[in-house]
């Protein structure tokens, strides 16, 4: 069976994505073996971020004049840059922050899945989707259970187990593009 152009060029791709692969299995395992330069890493990434979001949409504001949403697309950018530079300037603090943001949204989300678990029950499978509401769960009480403490290491560790997970996708695919034919 002949390949086309567009499956060639991806079988040819597959050496980058086992690149990105190696380095995201990398940067998961650096990150377990030190939580706290993982969290202060991921804190100050998105206090970057909200900066630059921030900056981003002030500009966008005064791009178009006469705009009813002026005040609010340049409210929403000052906002974000306050958060940015909050983040940046002030990151132990913004660990603080962060790590109960995750927290509550571990808890919500936790809450949300058992509840659509009990309306799924009919349907093969629902279990599934009450464990994962349960863990998230679970993982939100227990952040919090050692709160503030658990803001020195869990986003680290929560970035670690990602970039892991991501090296591992990335890892699959490149040996499925490999293979294609």
């Amino acid at each position: 069976m002949t390949m086309t152009v567009h499956e060639e060029g991806m079988r040819k791709s597959w050496i980058w994505m086992a690149v990105l692969a190696v380095i995201s299995l990398i940067g998961g395992v650096l990150a377990l073996f030190n939580p706290f330069a993982a969290t202060l890493a991921a804190t100050m990434m998105a206090g970057w971020v909200f900066a630059l979001l921030g900056i981003v949409q002030i500009f966008q504001a005064f791009q178009v004049q006469g705009w009813g949403g002026f005040i609010w697309a340049l409210l929403f950018g000052l906002l974000s840059l306050i958060v940015g530079g909050s983040l940046i300037f002030n990151p132990l603090a913004g660990m603080i922050s962060l790590t109960l943001l995750v927290a509550v949204l571990f808890i919500a989300t936790g809450v949300v899945k058992i509840m659509y678990s009990f309306s799924l029950r009919p349907v093969t499978g629902w279990g599934w989707v009450l464990f994962s509401g349960l863990v998230s769960l679970v993982l939100g009480v227990m952040i919090l259970a050692d709160f503030p403490a658990s803001a020195a290491s869990i986003l680290g560790i929560l970035l670690g187990v990602e970039l892991i997970s991501n090296g591992v996708l990335f890892l699959f695919v490149a040996l499925g593009l490999r293979n294609l034919r």
